[in-house]
């Protein structure tokens, strides 16, 4: 029987996983460390850069112990975006916390800059959001004591988390990102596909401290053999959305994919076109086989976090698996709705000051109801969304490709369907991030052809619509009507 397998590092927002896949996509060994949130104040969200790579080397380090070091033919790896580091290229010692693509404190910054957001969204297809990674490296600069002066000195180097493993895992290396990352960070030009000068200059942030750029299937490097034992050809690099779509086989046209993680990110590949959107991103999908492809997204910031906030910060239900039980245990959602902008609105928004809210409330209101809307919230969001992405398509998408871990709610995948209208594909494999960023990596070293990788993607579950439709677009529609009168509020606050 062949041993040979490709292994995924997936760097998540909440934690750290390493997966080993076979020749026949099978799961063969896995390993998952969470990591600390940190709050500092209100809007901010951090992680520590030394626990994201210590849980990552330990990840790996208890796969390779399962299926052998000498079985690993490549690794990939897919990580958050938009998450900020900064380091000590002498050292290794990072300058601050990683600032986590959630956090708001750099919103005074995009304010200040409102006069360049036309030229922004032109050469990044991006919003000017404190969600992307400028802001918050102009934040460091402004803000880390003596900063300034190290990185006039050239000691200090900038990345989002692939960056930072990809750097210290081959032993500092290799400094370098691929186009999907580097186009979230509000200093990429998609047309052009390099750093540009003009945005640099707009956020005063010094070329110097960015990475080189290569393409998504590039051989980035090799993991030092005093981590691994050997060196491993590390040959594949997406940002998470990216490696998720690549999963559910995003290059073929039509193609709609939800991932239900700590946030909701909807995403369908453009081919070569860029969309200009007043409402959606447009990103950089990967440039594989020497073919830059892009995409247009939807990011919404508060997904499966929605869940986890009502589990710890509420305590109204023991785990997030008990939601869906919780939410079947009553017939409808009693007229109730989950406003879930705890992180502002992202898409179709973009109105950071908005803050959550639960309305609707009666004496006959429960924890089951609270969860049941929260529930419901997650669809309404992602239906906001595909219906934009209609529009600038002026298409109509036939089925929802869907993974992430909420997305083993069969309650939430129903209502899902019913609000949507559409069919949902739920696959046999959800953990897509990895089995994109193992699909890359094993693409570019010849462990699958294209077409064997296809082969992997099977469906799980499908989601057909069972809600009158008139009935779906009652409840749709009062989402909308709620969402505009939270904006109109935060406005007057």
């Amino acid at each position: 029987m062949d041993k040979k397998v490709v292994l995924a590092i997936d760097l998540g927002t909440t934690g750290n996983r390493v997966i080993a896949f076979s020749k026949q996509g099978e799961i063969v060994a896995r390993s998952y460390y969470e990591f600390h949130q940190y709050f500092p104040r209100p809007g901010w969200v951090e992680h520590s850069p030394r626990e994201i790579l210590d849980t990552t080397i330990k990840a790996l380090k208890d796969v390779l112990r399962i299926v052998g070091t000498e079985n690993v033919v490549s690794i990939g790896i897919t990580n958050q975006r938009e998450t900020t580091i900064l380091w000590d290229r002498e050292t290794g010692e990072p300058v601050y916390n990683a600032i986590v693509w959630q956090d708001k404190r750099s919103e005074p910054i995009c304010e200040e800059l409102r006069e360049y957001k036309e030229v922004i969204r032109f050469k990044t297809g991006l919003f000017l959001d404190p969600y992307f990674s400028a802001s918050k490296i102009k934040w460091l600069l402004e803000n880390v004591q003596g900063l300034k002066n190290k990185v006039d000195q050239g000691k200090i180097i900038f990345g989002t988390p692939e960056v930072w493993i990809l750097w210290n895992l081959t032993g500092g290396k290799v400094f370098a990102t691929e186009p999907s990352n580097a186009s979230r960070t509000l200093l990429f030009n998609i047309k052009e596909l390099k750093f540009d000068p003009q945005l640099l200059k707009i956020f005063e942030i010094p070329e110097g401290i960015l990475p080189e750029v290569r393409d998504s299937d590039s051989l980035f490097g090799y993991i030092d053999k005093r981590i691994a034992g050997r060196e491993i050809p590390i040959c594949g690099i997406l940002g998470d959305q990216q490696a998720s779509l690549f999963a559910h086989c995003g290059w073929e046209e039509g193609v709609v994919k939800n991932t239900y993680g700590t946030g909701l990110f909807i995403m369908t590949n453009t081919q070569g076109n860029i969309i200009n959107s007043d409402k959606l991103l447009t990103t950089v999908a990967w440039k594989f086989k020497n073919k830059i492809n892009y995409a247009l997204e939807g990011s919404i910031f508060m997904g499966g976090a929605v869940i986890q906030w009502l589990r710890d910060n509420l305590k109204i239900l023991k785990s997030a698996a008990d939601s869906e039980k919780m939410a079947e245990g009553i017939k409808d959602n009693e007229g109730v709705y989950f406003i879930p902008a705890l992180q502002g609105f992202g898409a179709p928004y973009w109105f950071p000051k908005a803050r959550g809210a639960i309305l609707g409330l009666t004496r006959k209101s429960s924890r089951e109801t609270i969860v049941r809307a929260a529930l419901e919230s997650l669809a309404y969001q992602t239906r906001d969304v595909i219906e934009e992405m209609r529009k600038e398509l002026r298409t109509d998408f036939k089925v929802l490709r869907v993974d992430g871990g909420a997305c083993l709610n069969n309650f939430l995948m129903q209502f899902q369907a019913d609000i949507l209208e559409m069919k949902i594909e739920r696959p046999r494999i959800i953990d897509t991030t990895a089995l994109g960023a193992a699909g890359i990596s094993g693409i570019t070293s010849g462990f699958w052809s294209i077409e064997e990788f296809e082969e992997v993607r099977r469906i799980d579950k499908e989601f057909r619509p069972i809600l009158e439709r008139n009935e779906a677009d009652f409840f749709y529609t009062k989402w909308k009507k709620i969402v505009k009168k939270i904006i109109e509020l935060a406005e007057e606050i």
